[in-house]
């Protein structure tokens, strides 16, 4: 066999396109080189591998994607098909989400608005969506009331949050008879945990901050997802399973998805080798910084990949806008729903099993063994 032959994956010799195939036909026959070939590698990987019954798969959202109404079109429908078994998102995709949930409309316009006279006019922008400044004023109000109700009276990690606020909005729908158009309530539903790197981060945060000088009850403990996630990951792997991650841009997300393995390793010391999968869709560089330390091969040498998965390792940059819909069309053409995991549901037992392991650790004096690293990469 010669070099050629053994580099080579495909001769490149596609079928003319003739306007009838489908999306998840044509990223196959005619997404072949450049970033075109990286997306299809991500939505192969994500189908063939990452929806194998025994890999558990987190999810991180960054950007202003809800606003977009990528949380309608292609999220839920991802939960709702148990392609994805947590999430960690920016606080500001939830409070956009929660618009929709209020039935409180955002609308297409364009990037080249006179933002002098948007502002005269009390109209909000992002980039090419638009929508009035009183949407804020009653998201933020709808917030202000529902955490003074008893069920927010308490200290809780952001999965228990946002599952009660789910749990709110997928009553109001169910009392309405309408779909509730939101990420939060689908996530209730299907028993999906969503996790807030920086809980002050949105406007969710900051009416949360204005109880806290009223001082309500309501207090979000970060450290409690910290060790949560990390519990998800540990506990998918003790039973026997695999962890992907799909990461769509960057930001905090990103790294919390990531840092539950140098957690389990380098923090609790207990025996880890990293996520099976990582998938990454990003605009981002390395050079500048905007992505170090979070390309696959160097996120291998924190820990956070297992060195040995790294051909089922796969970036793509581009803007998510426009690979989420077209993985998400792959994905639900290519394989048949799964059942719900229900993280959620398994979040008390997940932390507690994690605790234990580590304070058994901790009373046998053991410090944090690098044998799996090192094993990982003879």
């Amino acid at each position: 066999m010669s070099y050629l032959q053994r580099v080579s994956q495909h001769r490149i010799a596609p079928p003319a396109l003739n306007g009838g195939e489908t999306a998840a036909d044509l990223i196959d026959t005619a997404f072949l080189s450049y970033n075109a070939g990286r997306l299809r590698e991500v939505c192969q990987v994500f189908t063939r591998k990452l929806l194998e019954p025994d890999c558990t798969v987190g999810l991180t959202i960054s950007g202003a994607l809800t606003p977009a109404g990528l949380g309608m079109s292609c999220l839920i429908p991802l939960l709702r098909a148990g392609f994805v078994d947590w999430v960690v998102s920016t606080g500001a995709n939830l409070y956009h989400d929660t618009h929709f949930a209020l039935g409180l409309p955002l609308h297409q316009s364009r990037p080249n608005l006179d933002d002098f006279a948007l502002r005269e006019n009390d109209i909000i922008r992002i980039y090419d969506i638009v929508f009035d400044y009183s949407t804020l004023l009653d998201t933020d109000a709808f917030y202000r009331e529902l955490i003074q109700s008893e069920a927010f009276a308490r200290s809780m990690g952001t999965a228990e949050f946002h599952y009660e606020v789910g749990r709110y909005l997928h009553a109001r729908a169910t009392t309405l008879g309408q779909p509730s158009n939101s990420l939060l309530a689908a996530a209730f539903e299907t028993g999906v945990p969503i996790y807030t790197s920086s809980p002050g981060d949105s406007s969710i945060g900051m009416n949360l901050a204005a109880l806290a000088l009223q001082e309500g009850n309501l207090k979000i403990d970060p450290l409690r997802d910290v060790n949560e996630t990390a519990a998800i990951v540990y506990q998918a792997k003790r039973a026997g399973g695999k962890s992907g991650v799909l990461i769509l841009g960057g930001g905090s997300p990103k790294n919390f998805i990531l840092q539950t393995e140098p957690q389990i390793q380098e923090v609790l010391g207990l025996e880890e080798s990293g996520h099976d999968y990582f998938l990454q869709v990003t605009d981002a560089r390395p050079d500048t910084g905007g992505l170090s330390g979070a390309t696959a091969s160097e996120a291998m040498t924190w820990g956070k990949v297992d060195p040995d998965r790294l051909p089922d390792s796969v970036t793509c940059y581009t803007d998510s806008t426009i690979a989420l819909p077209l993985l998400t069309a792959y994905a639900l053409a290519r394989h048949a729903p799964r059942p719900l995991k229900r993280l959620y549901d398994q979040r008390e037992a997940g932390y507690d099993a994690l605790r234990g392991e580590y304070l058994k650790r901790q009373a046998e004096g053991a410090k944090p063994d690098l044998s799996a690293r090192k094993r990982s990469q003879a």
